[in-house]
């Protein structure tokens, strides 16, 4: 049984990823790689395991066939437990005959398998962030102020705030005002002092708001009043707290650990990239907290005559006479002699090529699976099962900000080159 039978979690998908485009072209955000092995999923069910909370929806509507099936090879409880992590898809019903409109309709409208749990507590949360939460500290923290709704918060620097639904409350942690990514003079108007929150006073000055995670608590009856109170409420974050906190009492619980909201492209490079570092924001190797994903039974990593400096190489990866430095090298990558790459991240391929494929995709001049012998690769991510060929650039020395390639086989965002997933890159090709 797990430690409290009235919970249950929820974890939401997200939309269609557009501003992770085009690593959301063919799966959804919460199945975007990361750290090589994982994938974003991992890190909200491996904190919902670790806090003891093992019943668990997924809700889906974008791109959800890859999601579905790294979910069901993975998340596996024991036939004695009736712990369970599930797809709820989005489903067109007589009730509801719309795809989600948002956050709040997406629970709105999987509330008939939620509510056949006889549950009194609903752990919301996202697919898509990066951080280690002990939920269990979230939840006392809901359970000893009697909260009807707890929203967990991170203090936030004003670059970024506008980003985020800010708040304000009260000495006893009560949220008395909420505003949905704020602009100018409404901006300014939500710094607090948060030094109350024990930030020293440099800190305080660094981060003067206090950001909504999009992580909630609610108590399970208050939940579907304040749905069926506002029908056209469609996001939690625009239209269900505001008005809850009019009407409830809505809790703030401070976090201040490491936490990422991976929504851009840029992001998601950064959180990447960090892993590399001496002391990572996020940490993969703490025994308390481990995170799970498929255990793949690959062979160790094969590295012949090869240089790497401060990067991460996962499993059954072949790697001959290269260069690695400050790069994040994903599962069967195949990197071949000459090769230079440099603060990239290698997503590597879902399958081996046999030497029969091999000797066919040279007899049709195609480069294999992997990166091709003298190839310099900078600043890029590259997708699964890409094919780069020899002596190509991918370095964009122009400092190009963002661009199409022709057919799609390569973008750029942020100034990031991507490749696609199954992309080919032919031989010479510069970047």
């Amino acid at each position: 049984m797990p430690a409290n039978p009235k919970l249950l979690a929820v974890i939401l998908g997200g939309g269609a990823g557009n501003r992770l485009f085009p690593l959301t072209q063919q799966r959804s955000k919460p199945a975007v790689p990361l750290g090589g092995k994982y994938r974003l999923v991992d890190i909200a069910l491996s904190n919902c395991i670790n806090s003891d909370i093992l019943r668990t929806f997924v809700l889906t509507q974008f791109n959800s066939a890859s999601l579905n099936r790294h979910i069901a090879q993975t998340y596996r409880f024991s036939n004695l437990s009736d712990g369970f992590v599930e797809i709820l898809a989005a489903e067109q019903t007589p009730e509801s005959p719309h795809w989600y409109q948002g956050t709040a309709d997406a629970v709105r409208q999987v509330l008939p398998h939620i509510r056949d749990w006889g549950i009194d507590t609903l752990l919301i949360l996202s697919g898509d962030h990066l951080y280690h939460m002990d939920y269990r500290k979230f939840l006392d923290r809901h359970r000893q102020t009697n909260a009807d709704v707890t929203v967990s918060v991170i203090p936030c620097a004003p670059g970024p705030a506008s980003e985020f639904g800010l708040l304000k409350t009260d000495e006893t942690g009560r949220i008395v005002e909420f505003k949905e990514k704020p602009k100018g003079d409404e901006l300014l108007s939500m710094q607090v002092d948060t030094t109350q929150l024990g930030l020293d006073a440099n800190e305080a000055q660094r981060r003067p708001y206090l950001a909504s995670m999009g992580i909630y608590v609610f108590q399970y009856e208050q939940l579907e009043r304040l749905l069926a109170e506002d029908p056209a409420g469609m996001d939690f974050g625009k239209h269900i707290i505001p008005a809850a906190i009019k009407s409830r009492h809505v809790q703030a619980f401070m976090f201040d650990g490491y936490w990422e909201d991976i929504g851009t492209i840029g992001a998601f490079y950064r959180a990447n990239l960090d892993l590399t570092s001496k002391i990572p924001k996020f940490n993969l190797f703490d025994s308390e907290a481990p995170v799970f994903t498929r255990a793949r039974y690959l062979p160790p990593s094969k590295i012949e005559e090869t240089e790497i400096n401060d990067s991460i190489i996962s499993d059954g990866c072949i790697v001959n006479g290269a260069k690695l430095t400050n790069s994040v090298i994903g599962l069967r990558s195949r990197i071949s002699k000459g090769v230079q790459v440099e603060s990239s991240i290698l997503m590597g391929n879902d399958y081996y090529q046999t030497f029969e494929d091999m000797r066919l995709d040279l007899s049709r001049g195609l480069p294999r699976v992997g990166i091709g012998e003298g190839t310099m690769i900078k600043k890029a991510i590259v997708d699964k099962n890409a094919r780069i060929g020899k002596n190509a650039r991918l370095l964009n020395e122009s400092g190009v900000v963002e661009a199409d390639g022709q057919g799609g086989s390569y973008f750029i965002r942020d100034s990031i080159i991507i490749v696609p997933k199954n992309a080919v890159i032919a031989d010479g090709t510069v970047i």
